[in-house]
This record gives C-alpha cells, sequence and structure tokens, in this order.
C-alpha cells in the first residue's frame, strides 16, 4: 500500500540530521500540545519520543519538547498544520505537510519550492488519496503473524516492514486502519509487546504510478528539495 515519502539522504551531513531532529522535536511538540502529554496515554507522543530516541536525539531534548507543547515553560510555540496539494515533473501528485508558527512566510517558500512543478488548489490532489490511520511497529520475535496481529489490532491491513528498516531478528509491520481506530490499534500493538515507531493519519495513494529510474531521481531531487525545508513535517506522493 505505502507509506509517506522519505528522504533517503536526510542524514548524510550534520546540517540534515540537525534539521530532521528539529523535525523531531517538532513533532512532539504538537503531540504533547493536541494530546496528553504522557507518552503511556498518548500514542502519537509515544511513537514521536520512540522516533527521537532511535535517531539519538538527547532525553533531556525530548522532555523539554514535551514541556513546551504541555505549555509548561514560557518559550511557547504556536504552531499549525498546513496542507499543499500539487504535482511533481511527470505528473507526480503530491502533498505536503508542514508545521509552522507563520503561515504566509511557509506558503511563499512552498510556492518557490514548486516552480519545477505545480502547486495546486485544495483538493486537486486528496481525491487520488485515502485517509487512514497508520502504524507501524517492530517486535523482537521476528516469528510473529502480521497478519494474525493485524486482525487482532483491529487494522484493515498491513505490509512488511523492509529488512532495511528493521534490527536483525525482528518483525516489523505497517498497519492500516481507519482514522477513529488509530489509538486503539496503537495500544493494542503496545499491549501485544511491540515497539510503535510511528502512529499518525496519512494519505496513502489509491493506484500507484510507475515511472522510470531516470524520473524517479529527478522527482526524488525535487522532493527532497522541499523536504529540506524546516516546515516541511511530512510528504506523501504515488510513486510505485
Amino acid at each position: 500500500m505505502g507509506a509517506q515519502w522519505k528522504h533517503a539522504g536526510r542524514v548524510e551531513n550534520s546540517s540534515k540530521r540537525g534539521a530532521l531532529i528539529g523535525k523531531l522535536v517538532k513533532e512532539i511538540t504538537v503531540a504533547a500540545k493536541v494530546g496528553d502529554p504522557s507518552p503511556d496515554n498518548n500514542p502519537r507522543l509515544r511513537a514521536g519520543v520512540e522516533a527521537a530516541r532511535k535517531a539519538s536525539v538527547p532525553r533531556d531534548t525530548i522532555e523539554r519538547a514535551i514541556k513546551k507543547g504541555a505549555g509548561l515553560l514560557d518559550d511557547q510555540v504556536h504552531y499549525e498544520t498546513v496542507t499543499y496539494e500539487g504535482f511533481a515533473m511527470h505528473q507526480v501528485p503530491v502533498i505536503v505537510e508542514c508545521l509552522t508558527d507563520n503561515k504566509n512566510r511557509t506558503a511563499a517558500d512552498i510556492r518557490v519550492l514548486f516552480r519545477k512543478g505545480q502547486l495546486g488548489s485544495i483538493g486537486s490532489v486528496t481525491w487520488m488519496f485515502d485517509r487512514l490511520g497508520v502504524v507501524e511497529a517492530t517486535h523482537a520475535d521476528s516469528n510473529q503473524d502480521l497478519e494474525g496481529v493485524a486482525i487482532e489490532a483491529g487494522a484493515q491491513n498491513f505490509e512488511a516492514l523492509e529488512a532495511s528498516e528493521l534490527q536483525k531478528g525482528q518483525a516489523g509491520g505497517r498497519f492500516f486502519c481507519d482514522t477513529g481506530d488509530l489509538d486503539a490499534v496503537s495500544k493494542y500493538l503496545v499491549k501485544a509487546g511491540w515497539v510503535v515507531t510511528l502512529s499518525e493519519m496519512n494519505y496513502i495513494a489509491k493506484n500507484l504510478l510507475e515511472i522510470s529510474a531516470e524520473q524517479q531521481k529527478e522527482v526524488a531531487e525535487f522532493l527532497g528539495a522541499i523536504d529540506d525545508h524546516d516546515d516541511v513535517h511530512r510528504i506523501y506522493t504515488a510513486i510505485k
């Protein structure tokens, strides 16, 4: 079914690693603001914290982000979610989700970043995607029956994570569900011994486009430039 687009070169140097950490910290801040500030009671926050730990974000940085989101610090920042739709080259549909404290600045920057593509209006691309809850999780036991786990958790569908996304001996799955079931699926997996690294509502392409390797490289460079922007949180596309 596919998941959100991931920038393959995000951590190729220290500056990009710093940008990645900034995005992870922002996600933790927002998750703590919109939900319970305790990771035990907030699947989105718990997943954000786990992803940050996986990226070696310092513990005190994580804790400060949670406190900021919960309104316990003086230097509060108010982030808004803004979504942009359009096309990359070769008519590849793209949805860009941003977390920003300045919508005018972000809008201007996104227009510039889309100059090699085509920025569309609201609804111009989202009809090509399904809005679903997605939970990514790993388990220390590689013999896990993903189909059985998906059924027990209440997920509608699943797919195995790639070997490159797992440590040796792990099982890993990406579980898809109705947006209203996201919290329940996440909590079931945690109770069943899974480590949830992502729990969020995603746009999943209804149909995937098949383009040449050269075209894929061109689109990846286009999306990579967008993803490098500090306000860009997630990118969804429909490349096979």
